[in-house]
């Protein structure tokens, strides 16, 4: 009788473990395709819906992901340290004076996190990499690891493009959401003598913080603590990092590069205090754009003129 109880206390205990983390991490980090997938049930929430581009600037970023798909693109692909062959696109232009490497955010693509920012640079001088992070596009892999993984991704791009180029072009980094999370925490690592700077909009600071804020302001959860330790245990488990490994504060304590930040003020997808936060921990030459208004990857739509000001500033 005792060793059904005790059999019966240890299922009820396994059953309370996986109701509590695994539904998370499954929305969260499962970066598979399809129905049923954490993507299809991510993008039918509210707050990606509110700060979607479409919300507001439908026809530009349609025409900006229009222009992006109708050019002639070199595919380019490596092999990740895990073994995952990965895809990019690689979009040539004349007299080229740079490189920027594009690396899009959660769930994104790079066509459509720079819509409103490719062809501008693609005009001034700029050879665009669009990367295609795991999972996204046409790379492969299985989750998404908030940066954790992807800071290696983009390290490994930015030293096949130090490899390939023969011109001895400045590169830049160019990343959105956790796109430019992922490029702040490659920075931390040793880069190629030719990045000549980093451009993160509306980068967040932590996974853990990120996920902490999506528990609390979108589903109300009280329990946030306890549900990431029990969503830290299935990153380890199922997708081999630990949500400690999608950090940008030591990356930001000894990078030296050059860094450009924008955040939108209305941002409730990743939160501005992330960006303020990423800025003041940062110990190379910085600059913080907050754009009044505008929400999440919406800043270049929100005041164009001013974004893309910075954005030459920043390459001269």
């Amino acid at each position: 009788m005792k060793k059904r109880d005790i059999a019966a206390t240890a299922c009820v205990a396994a059953s309370a473990f996986i109701s509590l983390g695994y539904p998370f991490f499954k929305l969260l980090v499962d970066g598979k395709r399809g129905y049923k997938s954490g993507g299809r049930k991510w993008v039918s929430l509210k707050h990606p819906k509110i700060n979607h581009p479409r919300n507001g600037y439908e026809k530009e970023y349609e025409d900006g992901k229009a222009w992006c798909m109708a050019q002639d693109m070199e595919d380019r692909y490596i092999t990740s340290r895990d073994g995952l062959c990965l895809h990019a696109y690689y979009l040539r232009c004349e007299n080229a004076k740079r490189i920027v490497l594009l690396s899009h955010g959660y769930r994104g693509s790079g066509f459509g996190d720079f819509a409103n920012t490719a062809k501008f640079l693609h005009e001034n001088g700029c050879d665009l990499l669009f990367v295609d992070q795991r999972c996204c596009g046409l790379s492969e892999g299985k989750y998404i690891t908030f940066g954790a993984k992807e800071q290696w991704d983009i390290l490994d791009w930015t030293n096949m493009l130090d490899a390939e180029d023969t011109g001895n072009l400045p590169i830049y980094l160019y990343g959105e959401s956790m796109g430019a999370a992922a490029i702040i925490m490659a920075s931390g690592h040793k880069l190629s003598g030719r990045v000549k700077g980093l451009i993160c909009d509306c980068g967040f600071s932590s996974m853990k913080q990120q996920l902490r804020d999506i528990a609390g302001e979108w589903f109300h959860i009280d329990f946030i603590e306890l549900l990431l330790m029990r969503v830290d245990i299935f990153c380890r488990i199922l997708a081999h990092f630990k949500m400690s490994d999608a950090d940008t504060a030591d990356a930001l304590a000894v990078n030296k590069v050059p860094v450009l930040f924008f955040h939108g003020s209305h941002d409730t997808f990743v939160n501005v205090q992330n960006s303020v936060r990423n800025y003041e921990r940062c110990r190379a030459q910085k600059e913080l754009v907050i754009i009044e208004g505008a929400r999440h990857l919406c800043s270049a739509y929100a005041d164009e003129e001013l974004y893309r000001k910075k954005l030459l500033e920043f390459f001269s």
